[in-house]
């Protein structure tokens, strides 16, 4: 089987079952472009005690200094607390439009926030805009109780998280990054949770965004300018997350985009707001100057057909759950890696949305991204006498001659 150039693997049921025993995840591990010895790479982020400069779609990592260095990341945790919100979203487990009841425990938050009362109603996305934009801690643990039921138990799901998606260098201990024992994440950690969250639908209508209001028409309408100023300044910045404290001093986690390539770039530790933007805009400044990515497959489309064993259907095409861009450095034909489709053995009944496959991206011979195949219909099982049909007509033509 073909697809559009690319190559097309069916496993075996031995590899596959152990595959589909677990979870799928979009993002597998980052590989660093090139043998990069340190006096090949730039030099970037002189004044962050740890920083990391990757590209989102195939997870190559262009700079990294101290990117696993534990160390506190403040309001910079918001970007795991979105990440599950948009996850709970997308399971059909809680809805934008949601109301959400404020507890005495989310009102009493200090620092950054939105002035949430006890008892208080805000929809969902409100609370979600009042964490992208403001960093306020309230609504992350209104948001958080909501989800999880409690603070704690939404901590373990990012905890659980981290976990799910292969990383060694973070501990959870709340859901917004205030001061606590234990409390860390590193810059390489950062980069592949912001990775995961700015694959998911709208996220950036937050995060992107300048300033917006919320509690509008009312008596106490709340003013919002996003804390990462970038977003108004710098060409294709959409997100993440700006953080803050005495301990951990400025840190950020930038998303920018022009064209098909989109980057991350984190600094932790740096010494004010403006160093940090400024490196950071260093950073992206050399990626989007060397390297620029083209979409293989969009969001929905067709990629191949996955044979379907005992169906009413013999095949079942396949679409594509996330976007896939290949990474190519400017001035050079080729892109820098590879695009693989998987395709597992499939037996009637296959249900619409099923993942029937996979689509690996690889980096010098390193899968760094895994996007689920699904199922674009059902396919029923075929019939006792359907089967029968089949097999007599097949015999039919392999027994007639010429």
């Amino acid at each position: 089987m073909k697809s559009s150039g690319n190559v097309i693997i069916v496993k075996s049921r031995l590899l596959i079952a152990g595959l589909a025993g677990g979870a799928i995840l979009l993002l597998s591990q980052p590989v660093v472009y090139g043998a990069q010895s340190e006096e090949l790479r730039p030099a970037l982020a002189a004044h962050a005690k740890a920083a990391i400069l990757m590209d989102a779609g195939t997870g190559t990592v262009f700079f990294a200094k101290n990117e696993h260095a534990h160390l506190p990341i403040a309001s910079v945790t918001k970007v795991m607390t979105m990440l599950l919100i948009y996850e709970a979203i997308e399971k059909g487990q809680v809805r934008m439009l949601d109301n959400v009841r404020v507890s005495d425990h989310a009102a009493s938050m200090g620092g950054s926030q939105i002035y949430l009362k006890p008892g208080e109603i805000m929809v969902l996305s409100d609370l979600i805009k009042g964490i992208a934009m403001a960093s306020a801690n309230d609504a992350a643990v209104a948001a958080a109780e909501y989800i999880a039921g409690s603070e704690n138990n939404f901590v373990m799901k990012m905890n659980e998280k981290a976990q799910q998606l292969g990383l060694r260098d973070s501990h959870f201990v709340n859901t917004n990054g205030l001061p606590a024992p234990q409390h860390y994440s590193s810059a390489y950690d950062v980069a592949m949770i912001s990775r995961e969250l700015m694959v998911h639908d709208g996220v950036t209508k937050y995060t992107g965004a300048y300033s917006d209001h919320l509690r509008k028409n009312t008596s106490h309408p709340f003013w919002l300018v996003n804390t990462n100023k970038l977003v108004h300044f710098y060409q294709g910045m959409d997100g993440v997350k700006t953080g803050y404290t005495s301990e951990s001093k400025f840190c950020l986690s930038a998303s920018a985009k022009r064209g098909d390539l989109r980057l991350i770039a984190v600094v932790l530790g740096e010494p004010s707001s403006a160093i940090r933007n400024a490196e950071v805009v260093e950073m992206l400044n050399y990626a989007f100057s060397e390297y620029s990515a083209k979409t293989v497959y969009k969001k929905g489309q067709m990629v191949t057909m996955a044979p379907v064993s005992k169906g009413e259907s013999e095949a079942v095409a396949g679409i594509a759950k996330r976007s896939i861009t290949q990474l190519y450095k400017k001035g050079e034909p080729n892109p820098m890696g590879q695009v693989m489709t998987e395709v597992y053995p499939l037996k009637a009944p296959v249900k619409k949305g099923q993942v029937i496959g996979q689509i690996l991206v690889l980096q010098q011979g390193r899968t760094t991204a895994r996007v689920p195949l699904l199922a674009i219909a059902d396919v029923k099982p075929v019939t006792w006498w359907e089967m029968l049909g089949r097999s007599l007509h097949k015999m039919f033509l392999f027994g007639v001659k010429e």
